[in-house]
């Protein structure tokens, strides 16, 4: 296919109606510290008020130094990109050998967290740009300076389920609509549109990659003529959780068709620190209130604890020191066992599972009452680990602490609460430094008799 030539910077005339995308030629090797939107403008004077620009992510993280440097033996080189993508990663999608898609801290689900060890030199590897909408801003504010009005797209390689081959997505964009909403419309044949939303960004990033290509070393695109008011956001194109029909995915390495969750879920003992949504915490827990319960009842609850959290902790402290005393353990040994149980301190949530008394049955005898509270308390343990579940399938990591359930008279006190309310341990709730990945099933399996 041969490229069409750009307009000359002196033209005068107006250009033809329609739809044109035009390469900009003649960048150079883009490095850290460069200003890319003067590269573009020098490169690329014939830019016009209303033209598109589409930048590829890859000479965007150049610019802004989004390169780590890397060994160039190509062994090495690959043990460096897979650690990155680790780094990037936020929540493991599918896995088949060693190839993951992953959904990365941008919240972009793609191939190797878009981390790209092409059209850059040997000795580096890229990450995408920190926040591609920025980005997008930032040169389309460069023009505005100069006099253009200009809308930007940065534009990444991804692939799509269900479809063979790669396309370039809009992951960032400026002062240019990416989404046209024609929910509310009817067609020419009468039909009212309930569903359709044209993701018009990502057509544009992948029209334009026609005259860019991968190995043509043109980064940058000008589409001219587009009709697309509005000013979106790359982030605006990424689809909601709750809207996600595929979020949890597949884990091939584990055997076909198995849901992640449930593999990811592990005890997690180290959290990032960053805030935990409450909305996130609430979904879970209505998640895990699914789970069966005796006489058809809903005997757990869950509780999140906020304004109480530093007195709770202190008194269950106190008084697993005063059990350990009584035990005649020598001080040494009490405070390292107590130091073992500071995980609850250092989680950025935590949620208390109680057993409330709520639809038991009474019996007569103590043998059936004891029958019916282990009944109970065994659905207090299928909801918690729905609960953990639902929380791995989040992306956030827990650890059921058993704490509480030595001390129900402490923290019913503290928290002010029933006494027929049972803690169920303390589970502790925050962000992982390292990503939530699967495990393979036990080894064990079913036994037969």
């Amino acid at each position: 296919m041969s490229r069409p030539e750009p307009p000359a910077a002196d033209a005068l005339a107006p250009a033809p109606a329609g739809l044109q995308i035009l390469p900009v030629t003649g960048l150079p090797d883009i490095r850290p510290g460069d200003d890319l939107a003067a590269l573009i403008a020098a490169a690329a004077p014939w830019i016009a008020d209303g033209d598109v620009l589409v930048v590829t992510s890859k000479i965007v993280s150049k610019a802004e130094g989004r390169l780590v440097p890397s060994p160039v033996d190509p062994v090495e080189r690959d043990a460096l990109r897979r650690k990155l993508i680790d780094q990037e990663t936020v929540r493991l999608v599918a896995q088949r050998g060693l190839t993951k898609i992953v959904e990365n801290r941008l919240g972009i689900v793609a191939a190797a967290a878009g981390i790209d060890a092409s059209n850059v030199h040997r000795d580096e590897i890229a990450l995408l740009p920190e926040d591609p909408d920025a980005s997008a801003r930032i040169l389309a504010a460069a023009f505005a300076a100069a006099g253009k009005t200009v809308g930007v797209l940065i534009t990444d390689t991804q692939g799509r389920a269900w479809r063979e081959g790669v396309t370039d997505v809009a992951i960032g964009a400026a002062g240019i609509g990416v989404l046209t909403d024609h929910r509310g419309g009817v067609d020419e044949f009468g039909n009212e549109l309930v569903v359709t939303q044209v993701a018009i960004g990502d057509e544009m990033a992948a029209a334009a990659d026609l005259v860019k290509g991968k190995l043509s070393g043109v980064p940058v695109a000008v589409i001219r003529g587009v009709d697309a008011p509005g000013d979106g956001t790359g982030s605006s194109l990424i689809r909601a959780a709750e809207d996600d029909f595929f979020r949890l995915g597949t884990d091939l390495a584990v055997g076909q068709g198995r849901r992640e969750a449930v593999l990811i879920r592990r005890t997690v003992r180290q959290f990032t620190g960053a805030p935990v949504a409450v909305d996130v915490l609430d979904r879970c827990v209505r998640v895990a209130l699914t789970a069966p319960a005796p006489h058809h009842t809903h005997p757990v609850r869950f509780v999140r604890v906020e304004e109480n959290r530093t007195v709770l902790l202190a008194a269950m402290r106190s008084r697993w020191e005063q059990d350990l005393r009584a035990d005649g353990l020598p001080e040494a040994r009490i405070a390292a066992r107590v130091g073992r149980g500071q995980i609850l301190h250092s989680a950025t949530e935590i949620v208390i599972p109680f057993l409330t008394g709520d639809g038991r049955h009474d019996y007569p005898d103590a043998a059936r009452q004891g029958f019916e509270h282990t009944m109970f308390t065994v659905a207090g343990g299928a909801a918690v680990q729905a609960f953990l579940i639902a929380l791995a399938a989040e992306g956030l990591g827990s650890a059921w602490i058993g704490s509480t359930i030595f001390c129900p008279d402490t923290v019913r006190s503290v928290l002010e609460l029933p006494d027929d309310w049972e803690p169920l341990g303390a589970v502790a709730i925050g962000h992982p430094t390292s990503p939530l990945l699967p495990r393979p099933p036990a080894a064990a399996g079913l036994i037969e008799k």
